[in-house]
């Protein structure tokens, strides 16, 4: 569930290459070689520099930092596994890339495997941006894949929990068939521990949980809200079977047409502009828990509800920042448009919302965006067949505003709750019946 990297990654080259040459990253445009070698001190180098000439800011990064961050987590990882060295010492470091770069390899030598690639991780989590990671490409598989089936919790946000979450943690989403719904689990369930770990301590998200849930098989601790019976259960992996993304409609009461759109995946748009060719007189669109997707899809969607306006902004570290704008080629549908949007909108999502709310588009109901979109990522090789996903530019809001961090705030405050959803209300459509 956690553990699943989540969708809110902008990429705009996130394809994949070939092996990096040995200098530096190369940006990724095919399949890695299935021969690949191991990670190495080199692989550590690639990514160092990969950092320093593609980031954002990398230009203007101390290269000190990114060291020191590198070694710390080495050390670490070292000594998690009892097998410290008397000799291993951060060297002096002068803010030189290359100088500092060859003490550094030198106090390294031959280098761990482990250790490296807890380096690299930590030298990326260090540049504390959301679309900034460091990815191992799983090689293919033809067995079906395997987890829980619990699929949504109500504070997840990517790899960690919300830390605006507000007391109770619930599953918000369950696939079928899988060995949590064969266990009698339902979105809306409540989880009050895992492992013993509790959700919350105090009213404060225990982002501790996440590493409970990654064990199989996980000990949870539930309640129902609709019934207050609480329940302990050991839950393991099985098969479950994951549908591809796909827009799905219903028409409400009063004739407006009810869309829901996991993710801005490609032809995300025209599905959406597809469901809507009737024009109807009002759209509600539902972006809860889209996780964002391609730049791209949602210029095109915003082209079917507006035309000439710009919808956000890509802004480099230095110069000028370049306009991004509605997809004039689209029809317009002239339809009344309402956003329901959550904590699980990011990325892409969140880029969508804020052009709807800085150009009066429509209306958003719901919750506050989650605050992930700090621009899309381009993707590097490196010699080991991995991938380093760096932002070049800064998305900025069509009013030139940050919403990386800070999020889309809606024009109604309409959350889910774990009680509705167990009984099937929905406070986001009801808020969008009153205002149509």
């Amino acid at each position: 569930m956690i553990r699943a990297i989540c969708a809110a990654v902008l990429v705009t080259a996130c394809s994949l290459s070939a092996p990096a040459p040995a200098g530096g990253c190369a940006p990724a445009t095919a399949p890695p070689s299935e021969s690949a070698p191991p990670t190495s001190v080199n692989t550590l180098r690639q990514a160092y520099l990969c950092v320093l000439d593609h980031y954002y800011s990398g230009p203007a990064m101390d290269p000190k930092a990114l060291l020191k961050s590198a070694f710390a987590a080495y050390t670490q990882d070292l000594m998690r596994r009892d097998a410290d060295r008397s000799d291993l010492q951060l060297p002096e470091l002068t803010g030189n890339r290359d100088t500092d770069w060859a003490a550094f390899a030198k106090v390294l030598g031959a280098g761990d495997v482990s250790a490296l690639r807890a380096a690299i991780t930590a030298m990326v989590a260090g540049l504390h941006d959301n679309h900034a990671r460091w990815v191992r490409p799983a090689p293919p598989s033809e067995d079906k894949p395997i987890g829980t089936g619990i699929v949504g919790i109500s504070a997840q946000q990517g790899r960690q929990l919300d830390p605006a979450a507000k007391p109770p943690l619930f599953i918000t989403s369950v696939l079928p068939g899988s060995p949590a719904a064969k266990a009698g689990i339902r979105p809306g369930d409540i989880i009050v521990k895992a492992n013993g770990v509790p959700a919350f301590i105090g009213n404060t998200v225990n982002q501790s949980i996440v590493e409970a849930f990654a064990t199989n098989p996980v000990k949870l601790t539930l309640k129902r809200p609709t019934t207050g019976r609480t329940r302990t259960l050991d839950l393991g992996e099985g098969p479950i079977t994951r549908r591809p993304p796909a827009v799905t409609s219903t028409t409400l009461p009063g004739g407006a047409v009810h869309v829901q759109l996991p993710g801005f995946f490609e032809g995300a748009a025209d599905q959406v502009i597809a469901k809507l060719r009737g024009k109807p007189e009002a759209v509600v669109l539902d972006l809860r828990g889209n996780g964002g997707g391609s730049p791209r899809e949602v210029t095109r969607l915003l082209g079917a509800f507006a035309h000439g306006k710009i919808t956000s902004y890509f802004c480099p570290f230095k110069g000028d920042c370049v306009p991004n704008r509605t997809d004039d080629t689209v029809p317009l549908l002239g339809s009344r448009l309402i956003v329901l949007t959550d904590r699980g909108c990011a990325s892409a999502c969140e880029d969508f919302s804020a052009a709807v709310k800085d150009n009066n588009l429509g209306t958003l109901i719901g919750t506050r965006t989650a605050g992930a979109v700090s621009g899309p990522a381009e993707g590097y090789r490196l010699n080991d067949g991995s991938i380093l996903l760096l932002p070049k530019v800064r998305h900025l809001g069509p009013a030139r505003e940050t919403i990386d961090t800070i999020g889309v705030p809606v024009d109604h405050y309409a959350p889910m709750t774990a009680l509705d959803l167990a009984t099937g209300r929905d406070p986001g459509v009801a808020k969008a019946l009153t205002l149509l």
